[in-house]
């Protein structure tokens, strides 16, 4: 049973879900407008909406169409029916143009077709009626526009002539107004109208026109002032304004009294208006007579003379400081002498309490300036008029403060450079001049809070900077603030560089510290440099606020000697360059007594030899005495010769060749060079070897004296 029942409800699932899927589907849907697109007006025209929905089996579906133009549902329709949606537009008008769209859906499915647009030609004429032919001016025209058998959204405009008076929207197809026709005479009356389509408007013909006749109002304004003759402030002045002629009925009717843009009164048919002339008054006064949209006026010119002019409020002098004493006049400029005395003018300050005094003389008032900016007004009054002068505003100045004195960036002796001065406080303008000594040297005013007082000037001096003043002055009827002495660092530009060396010139040997010294004239701090000659970059740089600094070469050679020189700049940004120092760098003193040693070595070596050759000389001289110049027998010369030299000594001569001394009174004067033998022999016994070593020693001796040409001389004479 349990494999039966789960296939049973298996199939029953499976048919429930078959049957909650849809069973039908919308293909297509498609609009049809007949018999066409394009139609005049009065044709009758249908909008088809064509739905194609396939089904499954024969159910019937409900299907809800909707037409749509421009975008708005114009028609709706449910229906379970398969046939086309019919929508009949009988007797067409150009409000029914626009674009046409025909939409089903079924269950929640819906689809919609492509948009057609439907255009309609064709306005009817307009059709204008008036309420009746002849009007009175003023009076209403009742106008009405008919657009027979149009529909939609209208425009109706009314004209008079080519002149545009009304226009109304309304809804309908027809629209009633009001006009107001002005002067007399007769009017052309006619209208048209528009219909609104989206997005474009489509206009009519004009309508009939129509005549009428508008007849002038029998009734004008009538302006009466007194008096008639001259008028004076002070004068009563009765103004009437009536209407003149004869209506039946007087309804509707309004009078305005004005004098300029002032409204003195208003009322039906007569106004009565009174009032004190003031000289303000003069002008036109009107009188006004207004019937819908009809207006007739009446105008007349008064002259008020004034009795007096209005105050005129000036303070002396012109200018004031703060706490200075000040006058303030009010004065009316002008009287009208018939009718008014100088002396019934009452003047008055105001505002009240200011602490001016009034003085002898009328309209003169005194005191003191506040130290803040004041508006004073006065006012003038005779025989009831009352006149106030315009608003005077009195800034009293502040006084200028004693100036400073300073210079602008540095002061460099010998070259121009700005002395600013400044005050603090005080009112512009502000005279400064710079006295030097106090004699004028020259002066400026500064008028605009940005402007500043520069001099320029140059000191050859540094003392002469405290020379300098500047007054200040914005006061004529004070004397000037006289500043402090200008007081500011004075650079002395670089000059007269010197470089010394110790120790002296003469003095410098090898092994020395030798110190450069670099002295200047000027302000420091000072940067140093020290060249040596050959060299592009300096060896030592170093900035110093003395105006001597030392550079220091330790343990001196000879590759130090060569020419140095120092270069020294300041604030000033002058360069300056000492003179050229040529520095010899000599011998060291050990080395020279090294010299002088070796020297008297080489003469003691060759007192020594020549001691020693003078002994062997004697030697061979006598042995030649005994062996070779004694007499021989004849024969036995021959034979015993090689005996006898080989048992005496071989002598063998050296040529020394001796330059002549340097100093020829030293040595005795001798022509050419001198020639000196020098006779060496060979001992018998050992012989051979004394005589080597003295042929060596010799050239030894030879070769020392001529490397050492300063003692030459002298050894030579020793030998």
């Amino acid at each position: 049973m349990g494999p039966l029942l789960l296939l049973t409800s298996t199939l029953l699932s499976s048919w429930r879900m078959v049957e909650a899927q849809p069973s039908f589907t919308i293909k297509q849907i498609t609009m049809a407008i007949e018999p066409g697109t394009d139609v005049r007006r009065d044709t009758n025209v249908t909008v088809k909406c064509q739905a194609v929905v396939g089904i499954f089996g024969q159910q019937a579906l409900s299907r809800a169409y909707t037409i749509y133009k421009d975008g708005i549902v114009v028609y709706t329709k449910t229906t379970s029916s398969s046939e086309d949606l019919v929508y009949p537009l009988p007797q067409v008008r150009v409000s029914n143009t626009g674009k046409y769209k025909c939409k089903i859906e079924i269950e929640g499915k819906q689809k919609s077709s492509d948009p057609k647009k439907l255009t309609v030609t064709g306005l009817s004429s307009p059709v204008l009626r008036l309420n009746k032919d002849v009007f009175s001016e003023g009076e209403e025209v009742i106008a009405r526009c008919t657009a027979t058998e149009e529909t939609g959204s209208i425009i109706f405009y009314f004209y008079e002539g080519s002149n545009e008076l009304q226009e109304t929207r309304v809804n309908s197809n027809q629209a009633e107004v009001k006009l107001r026709l002005s002067g007399k005479g007769s009017r052309r009356i006619s209208c048209d109208y528009t219909v609104l389509i989206t997005p474009d408007s489509v206009k009519s013909r004009k309508s009939n026109i129509t005549t009428v006749s508008i007849q002038e109002l029998p009734v004008t304004p009538v302006l009466e002032i007194s008096p008639r003759q001259r008028i004076y402030e002070g004068d009563r002045l009765n103004i009437s304004c009536v209407v003149g002629g004869f209506l039946y009925n007087y309804d509707g009717i309004s009078l305005f009294l004005s004098q300029g843009t002032d409204l003195l009164s208003r009322g039906t048919t007569k106004i009565n208006h009174s009032m004190t002339a003031l000289a303000k008054d003069s002008g036109e006064f009107e009188c006004r007579l207004e019937k819908g949209n009809v207006a007739k006026t009446s105008t007349k010119n008064v002259s008020v003379t004034e009795l007096f002019s209005a105050p005129t409020l000036t303070v002396s002098p012109a200018e004031v400081f703060q706490g200075d004493n000040m006058k303030l006049t009010c004065r009316s400029a002008n009287y009208a002498s018939e009718r008014l005395r100088k002396e019934e003018v009452t003047y008055t300050i105001n505002p009240p309490g200011t602490q001016l005094v009034p003085g002898r003389e009328v309209g003169v008032f005194s005191g003191r300036t506040l130290r803040y900016e004041f508006n004073y007004t006065c006012t003038a009054q005779a025989k009831g008029i009352v006149k106030h002068s315009k608003i005077l505003t009195i800034s009293p100045k502040v006084s200028v403060s004693v100036p400073k004195i300073l210079v602008v960036g540095r002061v460099i002796l010998g070259r121009p450079f700005q002395i600013l001065c400044q005050s603090d406080v005080g009112s512009l303008p502000i005279n400064y001049t710079l006295l030097k000594k106090y004699d004028f040297l020259n002066s400026t005013t500064v008028k605009q809070p940005y402007q500043q007082a520069r001099f320029m000037v140059t000191i050859q001096k540094p003392d002469e900077i405290n020379q300098y003043m500047c007054e200040a002055q914005n006061n004529d009827r004070r004397n000037g603030e006289l500043s402090k002495r200008l007081n500011a660092t004075v650079i002395v530009p670089l000059s007269e560089p010197v470089l010394t060396v110790l120790p002296d010139l003469a003095d410098i040997a090898e092994g020395d510290n030798l110190y450069l010294i670099c002295g200047i004239k000027g302000t420091p701090p000072v940067t140093f440099k020290w060249y040596h000659s050959g060299d592009v970059q300096p060896l030592f740089t170093t900035t110093s606020n003395k105006i001597t600094m030392d550079y220091q070469i330790p343990s001196l050679g000879s590759k130090h000697s060569g020419t140095y020189y120092c270069e020294a700049v300041n604030i000033a940004n002058n360069i300056v360059r000492s003179q050229l120092v040529t520095i010899d760098v000599r011998m060291a003193l050990w080395k020279k007594g090294v010299i002088v040693a070796s020297c008297l070595l080489v003469v003691a070596v060759l007192v020594l030899l020549c001691v020693l050759r003078f002994r062997a000389k004697r030697v061979r001289v006598d042995r030649a005495a005994t062996s070779v110049w004694s007499a021989r027998p004849p024969n036995a010369a021959s034979d015993e010769e090689s005996s006898v030299v080989s048992h005496e000594p071989d002598v063998e001569y050296t040529e020394v060749v001796h330059p002549q001394p340097v100093d020829p009174a030293r040595v005795p004067l001798r022509k050419g060079t001198d020639t000196v033998y020098s006779e060496l022999q060979n001992s018998p016994h050992g012989a051979a070897d004394h005589h080597g070593f003295l042929n060596m020693l010799n050239s030894m001796v030879s070769n020392l004296i001529s490397t050492i040409p300063v003692h030459r001389q002298v050894t030579t004479q020793i030998c």
